[in-house]
């Protein structure tokens, strides 16, 4: 076995330990990058996750009326390889290219709190570090439903970004983000696509009249949708597979599927780590135990990203990683006590961008609450949505009574993913609902739609 001594050991080539790997070898520390698998450099979002999928849903809303669905899904999945395959190896260089940090390919395993082994065939690595940090990420659930995990039909999203053939029928189980993206995306390529989701609406965490929206766009576009479904088993035939639920007062049904989608979240990935060999705790639910510094029960051990339970967000790895580079490099005072605003989005057609408090959320915190709410196609400022063409959605603002403070926002709406950076924006700076009413914005542009929409209060 070969022993290496090194500053900095990150195990996992995530957004947060590539940035923290890159900034502390530009300074001239010694770091080892350890990441499992060639394909997989740069972490999950440019590989298996947010890139993939980005890109997939870009060709599906490009594609031509007649053009042949089952070719342009082809190409998509061919162009998307190529796009990924680039950054991947950007990714890399990125790293390779600075003296003192190397990148080691193999599975990482702990012997104790200062020592790793990395195995990769019959090749043994020893490497001894001051600072070791956790960004393994997380992989898919696959829930215990008798024959799923069994069937040759089930496919995870990892799964559905790469293979080259379009479903003709999609089963998805779970109707959150996850599902409901997945599920629009392919249905926009001709796949008949049906969710079965637990809960008696989908998206749960949103505001009942948001998440119709949603499910309104989402039947219009041809996706069944059967909330308060019950998978009870799955079954494979000669040629599909038999996807069984109940809903309701029915009693069992089934739908056929060439697909079946488990969409039921994500669980850290630590299962190879040996944990227990350096004393690193985990949570009730998996995850690492870290706390606002992202200090394990180690003091040297740190874990950045999905690992650690946190939001599952490439930004909020990203914002990890800082708070790490501040301990090691800084004052150590930068926490995850400091994330104000942190907003997400769901890649619908059009897509759903949200951030702070949703008014379900408000009126029970007691807070007193405004609530400026209006339809994308009834708002005469925003021409951007008519030129374009997609004027479904809606806008939906939760601002505080008393002082006019921005609680929260809903963006169903062309451009929302961006839209709601402006939102999260004024909501950590303290600028107002009528400051955002009354900014000036281009024209035309999706922006100037708060113009309208924070003028309307309906209640």
């Amino acid at each position: 076995m070969d022993n290496m001594h090194v500053d900095l050991l990150v195990i996992g080539f995530g957004k947060g330990g590539k940035s923290l790997a890159a900034a502390l070898g530009r300074r001239g520390q010694r770091v080892a990058m350890v990441e499992q698998s060639d394909q997989m450099y740069g972490g999950t979002c440019i590989n298996i996750g947010c890139v993939p999928s980005k890109s997939l849903i870009h060709h599906a809303t490009t594609r031509p009326d007649d053009a042949d669905p089952e070719a342009w899904y082809t190409a998509a999945i061919a162009s998307t390889a190529a796009l990924t395959s680039g950054m991947r190896g950007k990714n890399f260089e990125m790293l390779d290219s600075i003296e003192s940090v190397i990148v080691i390919t193999g599975t990482a395993a702990f012997l104790d709190d200062k020592r790793v082994e990395v195995t990769a065939g019959q090749d043994r690595l020893e490497i001894t570090a001051d600072t070791i940090v956790i960004n393994t990420g997380a992989s898919q659930n696959v829930p215990d439903i008798p024959g799923l995990r069994g069937s040759a039909r089930l496919a995870t999203t990892t799964d559905l970004l790469s293979r080259p053939d379009l479903p003709r029928r999609l089963v998805v189980i779970g109707g959150g983000y996850q599902g409901i993206e997945f599920a629009a995306m392919l249905s926009r390529y001709g796949t008949e696509v049906t969710v079965l989701e637990g809960a008696e609406r989908i998206l749960r965490s949103e505001d009942e009249d948001v998440a119709r929206a949603v499910e309104q766009i989402l039947t219009d576009d041809g996706i069944k949708l059967v909330t308060g479904a019950r998978v009870t088993r799955v079954e494979d035939t000669a040629d599909d597979a038999l996807v069984y639920y109940t809903s309701g007062e029915a009693g069992e049904q089934f739908v056929h599927a060439d697909v079946v989608l488990a969409a039921v979240g994500r669980a850290p990935r630590t299962g190879d780590l040996r944990l227990e060999a350096a004393g690193v705790r985990t949570t009730e639910r998996g995850a690492i135990a870290v706390d606002e510094h992202l200090r394990t029960s180690r003091p040297h051990i740190f874990a950045l990203g999905d690992v650690n339970g946190g939001p599952q967000f490439t930004y909020i790895s990203l914002d990890d990683s800082r708070i790490v580079a501040d301990q090691l490099l800084g004052e150590g005072k930068r926490s995850t006590a400091d994330r104000v605003a942190v907003p997400t989005t769901l890649f619908t057609t059009p897509p759903l961008a949200r951030v702070g408090m949703t008014e379900d959320q408000a009126r029970p915190a007691g807070r007193a609450v405004r609530i400026a709410s209006k339809p994308i196609a009834a708002m005469a400022a925003m021409p951007r949505a008519r030129i374009v063409g997609e004027t479904r959605g809606m806008m939906k603002f939760v601002v505080d009574a008393d002082t006019d403070e921005i609680l929260g926002a809903a963006l169903l709406s062309v451009d929302g993913q961006e839209l709601i950076n402006t939102v999260a924006l004024a909501m950590r700076t303290g600028t107002t609902a009528s400051t955002l009413r009354d900014a000036i914005y281009t024209h035309p542009s999706s922006t100037e739609a708060f113009n309208e929409v924070l003028a309307s209060f309906v209640r």
